[in-house]
């Protein structure tokens, strides 16, 4: 019989993997708060890298719409790697690639420079959400895993609330470069836990699993096609060649997607999902929370700097009116269901919350004060927060536990391809009337020659670069004529968005009543 002995000096093996494990959820907390934390500060860097670039509306809105897009297309493919490669190894590939990629940014000379690395962060980015809820569940159990999680999604929120307020002060202490650079610094003390990680999840040696690669690459190019043709539209015209063929292009990947998934033995996306009427349901609900809040969460703080004369730290605060109750509210619809009160219900009520509140958004105008806009942007941030993890946990009960990856892999890419193709439309719409309102007014002030320019300056935030590349003679009288016809843009686009909301509310009701109608009758 042997003995195994340890030197005073090395510390005990319990001791050790307890460490790891804490090192671990450090880790992936750290990479889960940047992810959000850039999604939502983004926006309010545009201004400053329009005006530092003179990039145009379109490259502009891919600083924004790269990211989601490929974060929305590459979340079931890092899960389907992570089955062979092993989740930590994905883990930290996936924090690599977001390392570079805002390193990248912050050094951008030019849009598309910066349009690229912001699309390699969004790949990453789909990395650190896929396989670090996989990492949580692997290497903790019983109630520090129900601990690990709540933290998760509680850091989550926080890098939603905070994401404007951290990017308009470093946007507007140091540059905007300096916000890209704080989050590649970020995720290398995320690589440096690396070591730990590997040594605190077990049999992380990769499944031997296969990539869906036909399915994943068809997915990706559908979805790039789409979200191409939505943001083209404006610049190209809705009825011009190159867009009717990116939609269409985009219809007919779709179409072979899905009969490439009907015939593989183990296809990215069972179709048998969808299917389940209630399920289906559940799964709208963040499309609607994408048109009702993320469009907000993108597009207001360009409002409040462009239309208002607001700047960027001060927008960065005001949002958090909007942000906040994202991180209380997810709290507050777990005690209330744990009280008694049905999730369902819970569900109504923040649909409600989301086409109430962007509704009530259009009482914004230059003049008028915060306090009179805190209640709506409360109640659209409360929309967003009630149906936050409630609705996951919701979906996932109605399928068998076999399929239950694949289920929850469904609803965060629809969640996920929702908030780019959302952010996409309302940017290419607002793009659209803004336009059409400079194009008529701008002879009482320039020549009508540079319309085009000067708007999607406008669009862009940049009223300041629009009105000196337009050489008004008056121009304070057309800098205030550009605040004034982005301000009748943004609520038509608002009141639009809206609509949208609505009726996804009303799809919604009736799939979630029908369905729980057929499961009675079952």
């Amino acid at each position: 019989m042997s003995t195994q002995t340890t030197s005073p000096t090395a510390p005990p093996l319990r001791t050790k993997g307890r460490r790891d494990r804490t090192v671990t959820l450090a880790a992936v907390l750290l990479a889960v708060f940047v992810v959000p934390m850039s999604i939502s500060g983004t926006a309010v860097a545009l201004p400053g890298i329009g005006a530092d670039t003179h990039a145009g509306l379109a490259p502009l809105q891919w600083v924004v719409n790269a990211f989601n897009v490929a974060f929305a297309c590459f979340t079931l493919v890092w899960g389907s790697v992570a089955d062979i490669v092993g989740r930590a190894r994905a883990f930290a590939a996936g924090a690599g690639v977001y390392a570079v990629a805002s390193l990248g940014g912050a050094l951008a000379t030019d849009v598309l420079w910066l349009d690229a690395t912001r699309a390699l962060a969004g790949t990453g980015g789909a990395a650190i959400f896929s396989c670090g809820a996989a990492i949580v569940a692997t290497v903790f159990d019983g109630p520090g895993r129900a601990k690990a999680f709540a933290l998760f999604g509680t850091v989550a929120g926080v890098g939603v609330a905070a994401g404007p307020s951290l990017a308009g002060a470093l946007v507007q202490g140091l540059g905007w470069r300096w916000m890209f650079a704080a989050h590649a610094v970020a995720l290398l003390l995320v690589l440096l836990a690396v070591p730990a990680t590997a040594r605190a999840v077990p049999d992380d040696g990769g499944s031997g699993a296969r990539v869906d690669v036909p399915g994943s690459a068809l997915f990706v190019v559908a979805m790039v096609l789409l979200t191409t043709a939505i943001v083209q539209g404006s610049q190209w015209g809705w009825a011009a060649p190159g867009v009717l063929g990116l939609f269409a292009g985009a219809v007919v990947v779709l179409a072979v997607f899905a009969a490439v998934e009907n015939r593989r033995e183990h296809p990215m996306l069972d179709l048998g999902l969808l299917r389940d009427r209630r399920f289906v349901g559940l799964c709208l609900v963040p499309v609607a929370a994408s048109f009702g809040f993320v469009t907000m969460l993108t597009y207001l703080p360009t409002y409040l700097t462009a239309a208002t004369g607001r700047d960027s730290g001060a927008a960065g605060l005001i949002m958090l009116l909007l942000t906040a109750p994202v991180l209380v509210c997810p709290l507050l619809a777990a005690k209330l269901v744990a009280r008694g009160v049905p999730a369902l219900t819970l569900v109504h009520v923040s649909l409600a919350c989301l086409v109430v509140g962007d509704l009530t958004l259009t009482l914004f105008s230059p003049g008028v004060t915060i306090l009179v806009v805190a209640l709506p942007m409360l109640v659209t941030g409360a929309g967003m927060g009630l149906c936050a993890g409630l609705v996951d946990g919701q979906a996932l009960e109605l399928i068998d536990p076999a399929r239950a990856g694949m289920a929850a892999g469904f609803l965060n890419t629809l969640r996920l391809g929702s908030e780019a193709i959302a952010v996409a439309v309302y940017g290419s719409v607002l793009a659209t009337v803004l336009r059409t309102r400079v194009e008529d007014g701008i002879g009482g002030y320039a020549g009508a020659a540079r319309a085009d320019r000067v708007a999607d300056r406008a669009a862009g935030g940049d009223v300041a670069g629009a009105t000196e590349l337009a050489g008004a003679v008056d121009t304070d009288g057309f800098a205030r004529f550009l605040a004034q016809s982005y301000d009748h843009a943004f609520h038509s686009v608002l009141c639009a968005m809206a609509a949208v909301c609505a009726v996804l509310c009303a799809v919604i009701a009736t799939l979630l009543r029908d369905g729980s109608a057929r499961n009675a009758a079952a």
